[in-house]
């Protein structure tokens, strides 16, 4: 008695170790543009067999396929169920999603525009497959379902997309960097420099007329010599600066340079400043 109870309950196993995916009540579908109901071709798919004809498809039609998954003989979801259209010379192949709800009840809907461009110009039909699948240790189901031939239109060519962009080396690319500004003309140079040498004596005939004290030179000096000294040739050396910039050095050069010799000329004129506040102060004029 045991032993009878021990083979039925691996005959169970094994049983249930052999259930497959398959489907039911499938139906495949022509419906072309303008076709009023019950005007579509229509054909009866059945599990593990393939049509023996092959369903045409042109520009303006639709195919739909409808079905209901069955696990064993239990209508239900899967995880995955598909129609594969395959080129069999050059074995493209996509895949279009069954749209399942969870009875098991699914369908596609195939049009011209769907497919792809390399499978629209195959001069063979095409092999469309149906795919079931899902978790667990029930075998999927994979069966050519029929051939698919494709009717192209003479008057409305199939349409090739451009070719995707492709990373890779380019041409060489040359800058081209502008010519650094030069100088004018040394005449030019030349004329403006004596204009502005020419205007120092009225500059001083003016400072003479408005009360300039040269008698107090000596003591200014003698009082803060450093701070007159370094103030008085920080601004040359100011002058000196735009002057080689003008005609030699950059701007990297001139701004490194003038920094330095500012900073001398701010200390050193405050310290000058201070002392000429001093004499006035003291009533010196």
């Amino acid at each position: 008695m045991l032993r009878v109870l021990s083979l039925l309950t691996i005959a169970c196993f094994v049983t249930a170790a052999t259930s497959s995916w398959g489907f039911i009540d499938a139906s495949v579908s022509v419906q072309g543009k303008g076709t009023g109901v019950g005007g579509a071709l229509k054909e009866k798919l059945v599990e593990n067999k393939s049509l023996p004809k092959a369903i045409q498809l042109s520009p303006h039609d639709t195919l739909k396929i409808i079905l209901t998954t069955q696990e064993g003989k239990v209508s239900k979801r899967p995880h995955q169920a598909f129609l594969m259209v395959k080129d069999s010379q050059t074995s493209l192949e996509t895949s279009y999603a069954f749209s399942v709800k969870e009875s098991g009840k699914g369908k596609v809907d195939l049009t011209y525009k769907d497919i792809p461009h390399q499978l629209l110009s195959s001069s063979s039909s095409l092999s469309v497959t149906i795919s079931i699948a899902s978790f667990g240790s029930s075998r999927p189901y994979i069966f050519k379902a029929f051939d698919l031939s494709i009717k192209t239109d003479p008057n409305a060519p199939v349409s090739v997309p451009d070719n995707p962009l492709r990373y890779g080396k380019l041409p060489e690319i040359h800058h081209f960097f502008k010519v650094d500004p030069k100088s004018p003309p040394k005449i030019i140079t030349l004329i403006f420099t004596a204009i502005v040498l020419a205007a120092l004596p009225s500059l001083f005939v003016t400072w003479l007329s408005l009360g300039a004290n040269f008698s107090h030179l000596s003591k200014a000096m003698s009082s803060s010599p450093i701070s007159h000294t370094l103030f008085f040739g920080s601004m040359l050396a100011m002058e000196g600066i735009f002057f080689m910039y003008y005609t030699s050095w950059n701007l990297f050069q001139t701004l490194p340079a003038a920094v330095a010799v500012g900073c001398v000329t701010f200390v050193s004129g405050s310290r000058a400043l201070s002392e000429v506040q001093e004499r006035r102060l003291a009533g010196l004029r």
